[in-house]
């Protein structure tokens, strides 16, 4: 009697505790870069940070785990995923994650390198990856729309090293924030995984503009009176053979002259001595 006493109390007692739900399976989600439901998800390593606090609240408090973000049975991404819910998947329990911010933790990256993923999986399934990232020009202050990424690569049963699926992308050139967004469509059961990581690309590097010459100062003109030209001396042969000339046209004027004043003189002097012979005569 004593006996059924104790075990009766013992059940008792059982069923005041209450129950634990076993963990999830077959699930997972990419930790490298890391996703927003690995950081902010309710088993998320980044919980701390505003972005996750403010996805947590806008939740009520609530968020699914960060390996269960799962759509079963999806023929198409786009007819079952909207705009605007693409990082939930369209789950109301993961809604938080689709918000409008540019603080939630990411990922630096460089344009034109191998971007490596680690896709941590819980449990291992066959299966595709679709990796697509956002085109320029992203604004990271919008909620993520179909519209605004372009496929990157798609890669079929990578291999599962240290629990994770290992991949590598090579990335476009980007500059700011943008997100990658991932798809793992599993063959071997009937679900498909969907996660957003956030990437920071380095701005782009102003060009440096070569300043404009600074001008030269003008000169002052100067108020010293120039120096009258001097004469070369080639100029002076010429101004001595212009002399010579005009000497031997004078010469040759007074030469013309004088011989007509010796005639008229001589005339003169004929005409005199006529005159006394006639004189004479009579």
């Amino acid at each position: 009697m004593h006996v059924r006493r104790l075990a009766a109390a013992g059940l008792l007692a059982a069923a005041a505790v209450p129950a634990v739900p076993a963990p999830a399976l077959a699930h997972g989600s990419p930790t490298t870069p890391i996703s927003r439901n690995s950081a902010c998800a309710g088993n998320g390593t980044r919980r701390d940070t505003a972005a996750c606090k403010a996805a947590l609240k806008a939740t009520d408090g609530f968020l699914g785990a960060y390996d269960n973000l799962r759509l079963a049975s999806v023929a198409d991404d786009r007819e079952r995923v909207p705009d605007g819910k693409l990082c939930s998947g369209g789950l109301d329990n993961y809604r938080g994650l689709d918000l409008a911010r540019d603080d939630f933790p990411a990922t630096k990256v460089k344009s034109g390198r191998n971007l490596k993923i680690a896709y941590r999986g819980t449990i291992p399934h066959q299966g595709s990856f679709r990796l697509f990232l956002t085109e320029s020009g992203y604004d990271p202050a919008e909620k993520l729309a179909w519209g605004d990424l372009t496929k990157l690569d798609e890669i079929k049963d990578p291999p599962l090293t240290g629990g994770s699926y290992r991949m590598t992308v090579d990335l476009p050139k980007r500059t700011g924030r943008h997100i990658l967004y991932v798809v793992w469509e599993t063959s071997s059961t009937p679900d498909t995984y969907y996660s957003c990581s956030d990437l920071v690309f380095p701005d782009p590097v102003p060009v440096a503009t070569k300043a404009a010459p600074s001008p030269s100062p003008s000169k002052v003109p100067s108020t010293t009176p120039s120096a009258p030209p001097t004469v070369t001396p080639s100029a002076q042969p010429v101004l001595a053979a212009t002399r010579k000339e005009d000497t031997g046209m004078i010469d040759l004027g007074h030469w013309l002259i004088g011989g007509a004043i010796g005639i008229a003189a001589l005339v003169a002097a004929g005409a005199g001595l006529s005159r006394l012979r006639r004189r004479e005569t009579r």
